[in-house]
């Protein structure tokens, strides 16, 4: 047997949830494309797709669309818990292939958001939180939600998952009214998933919460490729800014943004590119780096990006404590586990 690989960053949707999916759904293209998609809610079948990698067990965490993204802050909570519940029932299903995972929150409804949270965590042993890029389009710096990373941070001292999210209907140019060959995916959420991790850098809530650990899908989406840009024109930050105000964010912050960016931790998935990954390791360094799949959302729907996400690190010929940081080191530590093997 190899080494274990905890595969930190995964989907999955259970069919409860998928029932609610198909009822209050605002996107036609994304209901369609989660009814189809078997691996996500059969977990008999997901389970035995696992059989072909003994040593990977996966740390599972709701697909979108989330609880906020389906009903009004008086509805999201029932449907956060209809997810969590669900979960933790695959958890004790299958505890050696999904031993653990990620509760889902109201986030439109802040006060509900912390009580989900406290009872996804100390009654059904969640391992943390996800959250999306944008709670239905408002910024994560926005005063309301700052308790949520406060209480994950210092009073559970768990980490956060962050799923990027843009919908169809926002287009490429404002001329146009919908997203044209899923821009908006494909591209537009590693842009959401920089644009989020802007504004918590900038707004101080790095500096509020220097314990936070956040998981950026996508290993922080444009950052590493474009750190050298960031970090040298934000430098200037004020420069090309009318109000002049913009200058004083930098005077509030005790180090360079680039190093708050750092603070960050980037997980493998990127399609299997090792060059890209490459990139995310030398700009989190290895111990902010965390093996994952987006299992199953890939061409063959579950063992593709599996299989090419091993394959782009062994690909890097890591050292050897280096690969096991990668592969369930670094997750230990995010998971609270003591470190075995």
């Amino acid at each position: 047997m190899n080494s274990p690989k905890i595969d930190i960053y995964n989907h999955v949707m259970p069919p409860s949830y998928v029932e609610l999916v198909k009822k209050h759904g605002k996107e036609p293209g994304m209901i369609k494309r989660m009814s189809n998609l078997r691996m996500l809610w059969d977990m008999e079948a997901r389970a035995k797709m696992l059989d072909d990698f003994p040593d990977v067990q996966q740390v599972i965490s709701l697909a979108v669309p989330s609880p906020d993204m389906l009903g009004g802050p008086e509805q999201s909570p029932e449907f956060a818990r209809v997810a969590n519940e669900g979960m933790a029932a695959i958890c004790k299903q299958y505890p050696t292939k999904f031993p653990y995972f990620v509760a889902s929150l109201p986030m439109n409804n802040p006060a509900a958001a912390l009580e989900e949270m406290d009872f996804a965590i100390t009654q059904l042993g969640a391992k943390g939180i996800q959250i999306l890029t944008s709670v239905n389009g408002r910024p994560l710096d926005e005063p309301d939600i700052f308790p949520i990373f406060e209480r994950i941070t210092n009073h559970h001292r768990m980490p956060v998952w962050m799923h990027p999210t843009r919908p169809g209907s926002r287009p490429d140019y404002p001329n146009e009214d919908k997203s044209k060959y899923e821009i908006w995916q494909v591209l537009g959420w590693p842009v959401e998933t920089s644009v989020a991790m802007s504004r918590m850098v900038f707004s101080g809530l790095l500096e509020r919460l220097p314990n936070l650990r956040l998981i950026t899908h996508h290993c922080g989406g444009m950052l590493p490729y474009f750190s050298g840009r960031a970090e040298t024109l934000w430098a200037q930050l004020g420069s090309r800014s009318v109000d002049g105000s913009e200058a004083d964010v930098l005077k509030r912050l005790s180090k360079p943004p680039i190093e708050y960016f750092k603070m960050f931790y980037g997980d493998t998935v990127l399609g299997g590119s090792s060059s890209a990954l490459r990139c995310g390791l030398d700009f989190f360094g290895a111990d902010k780096v965390v093996f994952a799949s987006d299992c199953p959302f890939d061409p063959e729907e579950g063992p593709m990006f599996i299989r090419e996400g091993i394959r782009s690190i062994e690909d890097l010929k890591l050292d050897k404590e280096d690969a096991r940081k990668l592969y369930f080191g670094n997750a230990y530590k995010l998971l609270g586990l003591s470190h075995h093997g």
